[in-house]
Formats: C-alpha cells, structure tokens, sequence
C-alpha cells in the first residue's frame, strides 16, 4: 500500500556534510559578522544606561505630561495591536490560502505602509481627510486621539498581515481538509482547527503591532501632532524633550520605551512557548 504523501514542510532536510577543516572557519564569519550587529545593539543600550541615572528616570516618571504620554502609548497600542490582529487574520488567511487574479498586486499594494517612509504615511492621512466622506470626520480624527490610533495602525497592521500570512502557510491545509470530510462547515474548520494551530503566531502578529506602535514617530507627529496632555506619546515626548534641549530627559523617557518594549516581547515569548507546550 502506497504511504500517504506527506507535506513539503514534513520532510526530513537533507544533512549537511561536515567538514571539519571549513566548518570551523565557515562559523567563525557567521559569528563576527552576525556578532557585530548584536555587540552594537548593546553597546547602545549600555551607552543609554551610562549616560543617564536611576534617579532621572524616576524624575521623569514625576513628570505629568511623561505620565499622561506613558498611558495614552499603552493604550493605543492595545487599540492599534487588536485591531491590527482583526485585520491580519482574515488577509493573511485569504492570501495563504487561495489563488485569484490581482493577487500579486493586492501583495504589492500591502507592502507599501512597510516600503514608504513613515512621514509619508502621516501626510497622505493628512490629505486623505480632506476628502469626503472623511472631511465629515475630520474634526474628531486629525490631531485627536483617533487620529492617533489610525496613524500607528496603517503601519502596524502591515507586519501583522505578513505574520499572520506566513503563519498560515506553515500550517499543514490538510487539517482543513480532514475536517470538511468529516463534516464541518468551512467556518468550523476555521475556528476550531486552524486558528486554534496559529496561537503563537497570532501572538507574534499581535506582539510586532504592539512594539511598531511605541516606536512609531512620523505618521503620529504628522496627523495627530504633539500636543501636551491630548495626543502626546512616548515617541513625541522624546521629540519634544530633544527640542527644548533635554538631552537627559530625552534619554530617560527613551529608555522607558526600550524597558517596556523589552518587557512586552518577553512575555510575549514565554507566552508563545507555553500556548506550544514547550514550558
């Protein structure tokens, strides 16, 4: 009897013949030219650490428009992160898993929040909003805090897509499949076979929206501006620190970022690993 065929992503990889007189060259280079880019990735962080103090991060803590910027970028990044997922999930599904004519160009028209500079996003929201139906908006989305939301979402919610794209092309469509002959509707094989096999994925989709939000600058200066106590965030506040030259304060808010980003991807892993069952 024939065995089943098995998919691409199920089969053995070939192994690679050792040579021990190259090999040890061979990762050698691979360590000095991936190790420099890792030690200038420290080197920053501990020139940030160095430059400033325990005590002048607290000092900035004090600081009320530092703390009104710290909760207004935890929860638009939430905001922008969820709806960012609600996005990804349906077009990276749609775009892993079926064949239709535009499909190259809807990929093409999808790259473009992630190839176009940031500031360029921020104005063509700009311009957009003087058009109807959205000139009837305007006024409660520009330079507001919806404003905001939007500007960290249209980049946002271009890694997730391609996250959540690529998550589902890794997973087997046989399981799918399985599932209608045993009688369930495409909507049940989705909810409760496939979504449930992309759990780490759809955490690093959301996780990648989250962090793309706090780093997000250009479209947020530009379409929802810096304005103290209403639409100020973290990025803006280093910004507004750099311009009153604050050069202290700008590198204490600036490390609050990197510590929260930090915190939020680790979680995010221990998180991935235990959906997984690996802890």
């Amino acid at each position: 009897m024939p065995s089943p065929s098995r998919h691409p992503s199920e089969l053995p990889l070939p192994a690679l013949p050792l040579r021990r007189g190259r090999q040890g060259f061979f990762l050698a280079c691979l360590i000095v030219l991936g190790g420099t880019y890792v030690l200038l990735i420290l080197a920053m962080l501990v020139a940030d650490m160095a430059f400033t103090t325990p005590g002048e991060i607290l000092r900035a803590l004090d600081d009320r428009d530092t703390l009104y910027a710290i909760k207004l970028s935890l929860i638009s990044c939430t905001i922008t992160s969820v709806l960012a997922l609600w996005v990804a999930v349906p077009i990276g599904y749609l775009m892993a898993r079926y064949q239709f004519r535009g499909k190259a160009f809807l990929d093409t028209i999808l790259d473009i929040p992630i190839v176009l500079p940031p500031l360029v996003v921020g104005v063509s929201l700009l311009i957009l909003f003087r058009f109807r139906p959205f000139v009837w908006v305007d006024r409660y989305v520009t330079y507001e805090i919806p404003g905001l939301i939007l500007a960290q979402f249209m980049v946002a919610a271009a890694f997730a897509v391609r996250t959540m794209r690529v998550t589902f092309e890794q997973i087997n469509p046989r399981t799918e499949q399985v599932a209608l002959t045993l009688g369930c509707t495409r909507q049940q094989a989705f909810w409760m076979v496939l979504i449930p096999q992309c759990r780490q994925g759809m955490m690093t989709a959301i996780t990648l929206a989250w962090a793309r939000s706090l780093g997000e600058f250009g479209p947020v200066l530009v379409f929802a501006g810096a304005n103290p106590m209403r639409t100020e965030v973290l990025p803006t506040t280093v910004f507004l620190r750099m311009q009153a030259g604050d050069l202290t304060g700008m590198l204490a808010v600036s490390l609050i970022m990197i510590i929260t980003s930090m915190v939020v991807l680790v979680l995010a892993r221990i998180f991935g690993l235990r959906t997984n069952g690996v802890i």
